[in-house]
């Protein structure tokens, strides 16, 4: 088991990784639109905090030898399911082999954040 640590993505803020590699698959830690030199959010919509979590996930994918077109499972959690659309016209410009995802609303992520994402991919 490796564990993945950049500069380039936001520091862990408590007892995990940004990202772990194990026989063969990297599995990232959910990822908020945090600016990784201010450590805070600074966009205030769905697309600009979309671009700017996706931007974090690219960046530990690759510090661990990966990219995008290896991304084989996302799980993806938004505070409002209204902004679906909205979210997935910035995540088809990345995530275009189209790997397998879940999406979900739920009642609260930190820092008030409006999207989460975590992906596997292969290493």
């Amino acid at each position: 088991m490796n564990t993945i640590e950049t500069d380039l993505a936001p520091k862990a803020i408590g007892p995990y990784s940004q990202g772990v590699v194990a026989n063969g698959f990297l599995y990232t830690s959910g990822q908020i639109p945090l600016n990784p030199q201010t450590n805070a959010i600074e966009a205030s919509g769905i697309e600009e905090q979309a671009e700017q979590t996706i931007k974090n996930i690219g960046e530990i994918l690759k510090a661990a030898g990966s990219d995008f077109s290896k991304v084989v499972k996302t799980t993806c959690f938004l505070a409002h399911i209204s902004d679906f659309a909205a979210f997935n016209a910035v995540y088809e410009r990345y995530f275009v082999s189209k790997p397998a995802r879940s999406c979900f609303e739920v009642a609260a992520l930190p820092k008030n954040a409006l999207v989460e994402i975590e992906a596997v991919a292969i290493v």
